[in-house]
């Protein structure tokens, strides 16, 4: 969940409501540090009331945000403040979105991102919270600053779409491998899904993107999931017919993470129960 300029058409108590609805009672989003830092803290300190603690934060800079601490180099200061801060009043949880996206240099150059994540990484020496962890098209790069860190704590590699190999050197490195949409759009995709142990696995919708689409290798194995489990049976409205408490068509949210469970328990020849208990 993030801020944008449809902030109009983000309802989060309705989004919780759903996502209760299907299978979660808990869950996190991601705080941007990028146009407001204060915008940050108001999230971090409401949401949680909102839900009587079922919601958490993570707090980090993306790697295609990282221009905002190369034109604000102070942020970087204020993110390592609100860290701390978060941390210490139980609302943040977790270190990230941080990481290199090599995929998307046109927002942020390559020296730019590996800048940043090293600085970051300096910050999560300190911090002492699991790591949220991004990384796209930059296997060997990520894996030497993240290795060669002294790090209190491992984490997650989040919305994985890496290759066989990648995935194992994590795994065997200690961190827990991110799935959803994204990760199970090809054949090749579903292959390393596959060989994913189970208990190093954590399922994630990544919304408002990364929904599983109907051009996805991995959309055959919705055909026959359970009406009941579907989020497209929650009433939707195109964006422009906006109405509160009903889901903006086309956009993912943290309802549709059954959809993920379905298909990582379909590639796996497990049941539904075993993955969402796990």
């Amino acid at each position: 969940m993030s801020r944008n300029q449809d902030t109009q058409l983000i309802s989060p108590r309705h989004i919780v409501s759903r996502v209760c609805l299907v299978v979660l009672s808990l869950f996190l989003f991601q705080i941007y540090l990028g146009e407001s830092p204060q915008f940050a803290h108001y999230l971090a300190d409401t949401f949680p009331i909102h839900s009587a603690g079922s919601i958490y934060a993570t707090v980090g800079v993306h790697p295609c945000s990282a221009n905002t601490l190369e034109k604000n180099p102070s942020d970087i200061e204020a993110l390592e403040k609100l860290a701390f801060e978060g941390k210490a009043q139980g609302t943040v949880t977790a270190f990230g979105e941080i990481g290199l996206d090599y995929d998307r240099l046109f927002h942020a150059s390559k020296e730019t991102q590996l800048k940043f994540f090293s600085a970051q990484l300096k910050i999560a020496e300190k911090l002492d919270l699991p790591l949220f962890l991004h990384s796209r098209a930059a296997a060997e790069d990520f894996e030497n600053l993240l290795f060669s860190a002294n790090l209190p704590r491992k984490g997650l590699v989040h919305s994985f779409t890496g290759e066989l190999d990648e995935m194992k050197r994590l795994v065997d490195a200690g961190y827990d491998i991110g799935v959803n949409g994204c990760s199970l759009k090809t054949k090749e995709n579903l292959d390393v899904v596959k060989e994913i142990p189970l208990e190093r696995m954590q399922i994630e919708t990544d919304g408002p993107w990364c929904q599983i689409r109907s051009t996805h290798a991995s959309a055959e194995y919705l055909k026959d999931m359970p009406d009941y489990l579907k989020p497209e049976m929650m009433e939707e409205k195109k964006k422009e017919k906006f109405e509160a408490g009903k889901r903006v068509k086309g956009r993912n949210e943290p309802c549709a993470i059954s959809e993920v469970a379905w298909v990582v328990a379909k590639v796996k020849g497990i049941s539904f129960e075993e993955v969402c208990e796990r």
